[in-house]
């Protein structure tokens, strides 16, 4: 059994890695922690899990050894934590921000603030198996990508790596209130979210960055905030390479994850779901992806639906941790998700 611990187990991104790794089944949760809840029971925060575990939430210096630790601590904050929990355990899997970009000034240009520990960044890969699976076998600093950036990335990486895009890609994103967190402020209560379509970030948003990283492609990116509680859609519009075509775009997306177990391409012709949406995909560790090709002007759409907290979170981390310890990729991940929800 591999023995797991979660740091900041009291958020949303906490709660789903507790739910994951209690369910699965090579793995023994011996540890959550939480300063505002340490001494209460986990099911209290997350009344999902009761009757699951009897566990309290302890303190950060409580921690036990462990075989990997996973920290879902808040961006800015990480950076200043995470290097003296490496001596917890062998592998460490982060689901902050903190660790995603490999180039300082890029963090600070984003996240506003100066990263403290510049030097670790190069020693973090990226936990997204559909792309960095071989490096993953081997990494004890594994860095989980934001959910935007995840859904971003796996819609463009196989046309943007196989030559057929070229130029800047516009990501125009969506994202359920789960996002903004458990401690999100007055302006993510019910009253005041219910019904909106609140444009949040118009302009530089952090995950720019990390897709810029990861495809190669400049990227912009506008996230609008959406009355559902999870999921995440984006539409990536991009121009295609000369003599590009539907038939090249559609090749190369079923070469690259035609043995992907939770990429799933989603192009039909009829029907209420003919393109990725998340709703179907809540709870589940799919990414599904889609596309759109306006003949003869050489511009497309390429779009791709997740749920924020699993396959854009901690689904993913989860998924990064079976690759390193040499489990079935799909193991403790099965679940479907519904419909109808």
């Amino acid at each position: 059994m591999i023995r797991a611990a979660v740091v900041g187990g009291a958020g949303y991104i906490g709660g789903e890695l507790l739910r994951l790794l209690l369910g699965h089944p090579h793995v023994d949760l011996v540890a959550a922690t939480s300063r505002s809840l340490a001494g209460r029971r986990i099911d209290g925060a997350h009344p999902n899990l009761r009757g699951l575990t009897s566990l309290t939430f302890t303190q950060v210096g409580e921690l036990p050894e462990c075989d990997v630790l996973f920290t879902a601590l808040p961006h800015r904050e990480a950076m200043h934590t995470v290097p003296d929990l490496c001596a917890h355990a062998e592998v460490l899997v982060d689901l902050s921000g903190d660790f995603r970009l490999t180039d300082p000034e890029v963090y600070a240009a984003h996240y506003g603030v100066p990263h403290v520990r510049p030097e670790l960044l190069s020693g973090f890969v990226t936990g997204l198996p559909e792309l960095f699976r071989d490096r993953l076998r081997t990494a004890n600093r594994i860095s989980v990508p934001g959910c935007m950036a995840t859904a971003g990335i796996l819609a463009l990486h196989a046309p943007a790596a196989d030559g057929l895009l070229t130029g800047e890609v516009d990501v125009d994103a969506r994202t359920g209130s789960s996002g903004s967190g458990v401690t999100a402020g007055p302006e993510n209560t019910h009253a005041e979210r219910s019904g909106v379509l609140r444009l949040f970030a118009p302009t530089g948003h952090r995950h720019e960055a990390e897709l810029t990283q990861a495809v190669g492609l400049p990227a912009r990116m506008t996230v609008t905030a959406v009355e559902a509680v999870r999921g995440v859609q984006v539409l990536c519009r991009v121009r295609l390479a000369d003599g590009v075509d539907e038939a090249a775009l559609r090749s190369s997306l079923r070469r690259h994850y035609a043995d992907e177990p939770f990429v799933r391409l989603v192009a039909q012709r009829r029907g209420g779901y003919r393109y990725p949406e998340p709703k179907i995909l809540s709870g589940s560790n799919h990414c599904d992806v889609g596309w759109a090709v306006r003949p003869g002007t050489g511009s497309a759409l390429l779009i791709a639906a997740l749920d924020n907290l699993m396959k854009g979170g901690s689904g993913n981390a989860v998924q990064a941790m079976n690759v390193r310890f040499g489990l079935p990729e799909r193991t403790g991940l099965e679940f479907p998700g519904l419909h109808p929800v």
